[in-house]
């Protein structure tokens, strides 16, 4: 909606809450914003200026500027903001190229006229939406859909589609589907190797110029780009398609959820393993039980051993501790009248330091007859 206001004053219109049209973009992708002037009797105009705004207490950034048959993009603007619209027929339309998310606010156009204090203004609303895949990957066999989109804020719509791809840098360009408006009231076809494996699926009425392509072939692998136009506007969109055997795919893992989304499927070899490693624990527990118990043993027989060892090098340093008698044998001083000699027997009994006044040991005979 386009309303005039006085340069300074405002003329109550610029009060009212207007419900500014929205437009939503993806990030990549083009914007066209209109701002037609349908009735001016003759007039022509002096100044066009596209003003971007944040929000309502943010600074405001010029995106461009038109002024004395020159056209001037702004700041972060330039290379991707371009005044479009016909000036001679009052059209101060921009085009915005390469969307970043930045570029998400409200956009006005205003526009003055030689010798008049009047401007006119006309605002919307620029949404940004996520930036759509640039590489996909399909089967072979399989399909894949490459989306193609040119958004408006005029009642404007797509003239022309052309969808041509390239196997590589410096290859020869194929066509690989033609849609022109002018060719039996928009007739869509399929070129070349591509013919009837190549469909028109966007909605070309809402400026959608994308494509099915069906039956992959490794052949097909490579860049494809779009070019939509409205009218004299183009906007390009390129797309890298990459081809996988199934085998590929099977090979490609692809990322684990976290343990918390999933629950755990064991497949029939992990249960194998985890009953074998049971068993085989179940089997060694005995042979264990009594590795663990020799060795124990072995521990407590080498402190033992030490302990004696300990003893004895004792004893040797006190040798009071063991004590023996001499032993004394009587003489014998004749035979008996039988003819039998005496028998000496000698018993060794101990003595421990304990009785210092025992003799070391205890001699007893015992003679037989």
């Amino acid at each position: 909606m386009l309303w005039p206001q006085e340069t300074g004053d405002s003329w109550g219109l610029t009060d009212m809450a207007v419900s500014l049209p929205k437009l939503r973009v993806h990030v990549g992708d083009s914007a066209f914003m209109g701002c037609v002037i349908q009735s001016t009797k003759g007039k022509h105009v002096d100044k066009v200026d596209w003003i971007f705004s944040k929000g309502e207490h943010a600074k405001n950034e010029y995106v461009l500027y038109y002024y004395s048959n020159y056209s001037v993009p702004k700041g972060r603007f330039q290379n991707r903001s371009h005044l479009v619209g016909d000036i001679l027929q009052n059209d101060g339309s921009l085009l915005l190229q390469n969307v970043e998310e930045a570029d998400q606010g409200t956009y006005t156009c205003e526009i003055r006229f030689k010798s008049e204090s009047l401007v006119f203004k006309k605002s919307m609303e620029l949404l940004i939406l996520p930036e759509e895949p640039k590489e996909l990957t399909v089967l072979v066999g399989g399909s894949i859909k490459m989306g193609c989109f040119f958004q408006s804020t005029e009642e404007k719509h797509v003239t022309k589609v052309d969808w041509v791809f390239s196997s590589g840098e410096h290859a020869k360009e194929e066509a690989v589907l033609r849609y022109d408006l002018s060719m039996r009231s928009g007739y869509s076809q399929s070129q070349g190797r591509f013919q009837n494996r190549v469909n028109l699926v966007g909605d070309i009425s809402h400026n959608d110029g994308s494509i099915m392509l069906q039956s992959v072939k490794e052949s097909d692998q490579g860049v494809y780009t779009c070019h939509i136009c409205l009218g004299k506007l183009e906007s390009r969109k390129t797309i890298v398609l990459r081809v996988i055997q199934e085998e590929s795919q099977m090979s490609i893992s692809p990322t684990p959820l976290p343990k918390t989304d999933r629950p755990m499927i064991l497949d029939g070899n992990q249960l194998v393993m985890i009953v074998g490693i049971l068993c085989a624990t179940l089997l060694l527990l005995p042979v264990l039980i009594l590795i663990v118990k020799k060795t124990q043993w072995n521990k407590r027989s080498v402190n033992s051993m030490s302990s004696l060892k300990n003893l004895e090098s004792k004893e040797k340093s006190n040798p009071e501790k063991h004590v023996y008698s001499s032993i004394s044998t009587q003489e014998v001083m004749g035979q008996e009248p039988s003819g039998q000699s005496e028998a000496t027997y000698m018993t060794m009994h101990p003595v421990w330091p304990s009785l210092p006044k025992a003799s070391s040991m205890a001699l007893s005979s015992v003679r037989s007859k």
